[in-house]
């Protein structure tokens, strides 16, 4: 027996849901999960809440698919430098695995879903999903860079400090232009970013 031939709907549902996640990156990085409703994500999308709802399942669903979508987003960047720079030391691997994480996070909606998932770990699903990219990230980091525990410990600590410093915008702590105050470059001595 054949396999039948794939529904065009499938297809277009899945085209659709993906472009809905997208959307919904976008939306959810504004608002969080909390202060973000359904009907926002699909106004954004130009979809009616109902449609979301036959995709996703509720909120969480739709919230949960877009943290995925930006851990697949990470994950894949930055597994593509560790590929290109076989047998390399560790170290600079990393190091290039770094540059290509900050040049990802100059996409602020990407960052800041990053930073609302963290506010919203009181959602247990949130927190195992979020718990879900940092093991992959570490597995990446270990399997494919060849980093050690302490030096993916550390990927991931910087990492961090690379949200807080472009989040909160410390390269410009005054918000005019003006050199960041001596407090501000302890925290961003050496770090490199694109602006957002």
């Amino acid at each position: 027996m054949t396999n039948p031939e794939p529904s065009p709907f499938r297809s277009t549902a899945e085209a659709r849901r993906a472009f809905i996640t997208t959307q919904a990156v976008k939306v959810f990085a504004r608002g969080g999960y909390h202060a973000t409703p359904v009907a926002d994500v699909a106004e954004a999308a130009g979809i009616s809440p109902a449609y979301v709802f036959r995709l996703f399942d509720g909120k969480l669903g739709l919230f949960l698919a877009a943290l995925e979508h930006c851990h697949e987003r990470i994950l894949t960047t930055v597994g593509a430098v560790a590929d290109a720079r076989p047998g390399e030391d560790p170290e600079a691997v990393l190091a290039a695995m770094g540059d290509a994480y900050a040049q990802l996070i100059s996409d602020r909606d990407l960052l800041m879903l990053q930073v609302h998932a963290l506010s919203a770990v009181d959602v247990p699903e949130i927190a195992a999903t979020t718990r879900r990219g940092l093991e992959r990230m570490i597995t990446l980091l270990q399997e494919r860079a060849g980093a050690s525990d302490q030096a993916a410990q550390q990927f991931v600590a910087y990492g961090q400090l690379c949200h807080l410093i472009v989040a909160t915008g410390l390269t410009d702590a005054a918000g005019d232009g003006t050199p960041a105050p001596r407090w501000a470059r302890v925290l961003t001595d050496g770090m490199a970013h694109p602006e957002p």
